[in-house]
């Protein structure tokens, strides 16, 4: 009994659940395809604004102006507002302070010289080494030459055969003053006697191009036993052996270098000069030359060279100052400061410090040209003078660069596609 009346309440449960639920689904509209649709709207979920990550509202996508180039950057208002921009002109300025360069040591090349035989032939002996100093006329080497062995041979044949002929000539004119000769053979014989003489004069002049002094051509070189067939490279001048290229049997002609000997009393220290200092840089200009080599060593020379070319890559000309070289103590390749005393002040562009932003490897200012539009320019910073710096490049005095919220501007120009 108490079983049916269990069953009998469960039953009448399910039936109003059932009712119920219809009641509810009766609510709704089906649109065409069978879905229901709400009566009234939803209620939305979250009004709220998006934020980034630091509580600031984030800017409507829509509102953003595409940029026009890829160094430009258009903010609206509301951006500019936000970034807190904030700018100031460029101004003119002068400097009148000292450029400091890197130089390099370098040879005087006025005193740098290669060496070379003046015959061809093979090397034979070897007697200066790397880096030995040697004096004026100091034997560097020995070369074997036959063209050297010729060249004395024809000299004694030309002079034997014009002795010959002086005898054969003298002998003629004896016998054309009785009669026993013709004018026509006499004649002869003087034209071939000058044809020999300069035959003997040439071949003196090859000796001397050789090396062979002329007093030694004269008195010792006579015969064949007195043909000499080596030859010695002496120095061209004293000073250091700085390369050798000669070894013994190395075959050889006049072009080949043996030797580099540098007169190191003096170099040359060599720097880039840059075309916005042309005009406070001349030759005269006065130079302090310092190296970490020697932390207490002051050299002073002036710049006594500027290359007229400019290098067209780094747009850069070279400028040199020779300054004497005690104990030999600067070596070549060696780095040194150059400190250039700029003869004149120069007229630069100023700008505040807050307003230069380096991006990568380059160094930036960003300019307002209209409102709302600014353009990222690159430049280059000099010396500074308090809060302002010297910049030179795409920039001009007067032009209002951005001073505060640049870091912004730098942020939005770097995510810009």
């Amino acid at each position: 009994m108490k079983r049916a009346i269990v069953l009998a309440l469960c039953l009448t449960l399910v039936g109003a659940s059932c009712s119920r639920a219809d009641r509810d689904s009766g609510s709704g509209v089906r649109d065409s395809g069978g879905s229901t649709k709400a009566d009234s709207p939803q209620p939305a979920v979250n009004n709220m604004p998006a934020t980034d990550h630091a509580g600031m509202h984030m800017s409507n996508p829509e509102s953003r102006v595409p940029n026009p180039g890829s160094d430009t950057i258009t903010l609206t208002p509301e951006m500019v507002q936000r970034a807190g921009i904030k700018t100031a002109p460029a101004m003119k300025g002068t400097s009148s302070t000292s450029l400091h360069l890197p130089g390099v040591v370098q040879p005087n090349a006025y005193k740098n010289v290669d060496v070379t035989s003046l015959v061809s032939g093979r090397v034979t002996q070897v007697k200066a080494e790397l880096g030995q100093r040697v004096m004026l006329n100091e034997v560097l080497a020995s070369v074997y030459s036959p063209e050297l062995a010729d060249a004395q041979t024809t000299f004694i044949a030309a002079r034997e055969a014009l002795a010959a002929h002086d005898l054969a000539l003298q002998r003629t004119q004896r016998l054309f003053a009785i009669g026993a000769a013709s004018r026509q053979e006499l004649e002869k014989l003087d034209a071939e006697k000058a044809d020999m003489t300069r035959a003997v004069e040439t071949a003196r002049a090859r000796l001397a191009l050789l090396g062979i002094p002329e007093d030694k051509v004269n008195n010792k070189i006579a015969s064949p036993a007195d043909v000499v067939t080596s030859f010695d490279v002496r120095a061209p001048l004293a000073g250091v052996v700085t390369k050798r290229m000669a070894n013994v049997g190395l075959n050889i002609d006049v072009m080949t270098p043996l030797f580099t000997i540098t007169d190191l009393t003096t170099v040359w220290v060599v720097g880039d000069l840059y075309e916005r200092d042309f005009d406070a840089v001349g030759v005269g200009s006065p130079v302090e030359i310092k190296t970490g080599a020697y932390p207490g060593l002051t050299l002073r020379a002036k710049v006594n060279y500027i290359d007229p070319h400019v290098n067209e890559q780094t747009r850069t000309a070279q400028l040199r100052a020779e300054i004497p070289n005690a104990g030999e103590r600067l070596r070549l390749g060696m780095f040194m400061d150059m400190s250039i005393a700029a003869r004149a002040a120069r007229t630069v562009v100023m700008v505040p410090k807050s307003a230069v932003q380096t991006v990568g490897s380059k160094t930036v200012v960003y300019v307002a040209e209209t409102p709302g539009h600014f353009m990222q320019r690159e430049v280059t910073a000099s010396e500074a003078n308090g809060d302002e710096i010297a910049v030179s490049g795409a920039i001009n005095p007067g032009d209002m660069v951005v001073t505060e919220g640049a870091f912004f501007l730098r942020a939005e120009h770097e995510r810009t596609p």
